[in-house]
């Protein structure tokens, strides 16, 4: 169940809108990097527990909330998005507010806003389009 809901998180974050039929595997999706909207081809090949790159999927954001990718094409580090998922709850209490960027993550953790949570078995391949 909890793979499910990871999946289902992460899916959700990901993909604005998939091209094509229901049916369909492959999709375009957008995602945030360091503050801009950036593009993807969503066709997520599972690596459970294998990801090594930084991804934050944000469970309950304010609307229009992307997905959150810690690196992106050009970066050091960049591994073709082999992603690394994490989960960014906003506390309770907390009104959410957009989160744009690795770095707004990193704030928001260290202001008690928000838990981050390492997620290995929602970990996937998909690339980010430079």
């Amino acid at each position: 169940m909890r793979r499910f809901l990871a999946t289902a998180l992460v899916t959700g974050a990901l993909v604005t809108g998939v091209a094509g039929s229901a049916a369909a595997v492959t999709g375009k999706g957008l995602l945030y990097h360091d503050g801009n909207i950036v593009r993807t081809v969503v066709n997520p090949a599972p690596v459970p527990g294998g990801g090594t790159d930084p991804f934050y999927a944000v469970t309950n954001g304010v609307g229009g909330q992307l997905g959150i990718a810690g690196v992106a094409p050009g970066d050091g580090g960049y591994n073709g998005g082999a992603w690394a998922v994490n989960t960014v709850t906003f506390n309770p209490g907390v009104t959410p507010y957009l989160l744009t960027s690795d770095e707004a993550v990193f704030a928001a953790e260290a202001a008690g806003d928000v838990t981050v949570s390492r997620v290995p078995e929602a970990d996937f391949r998909c690339p980010v389009l430079p």
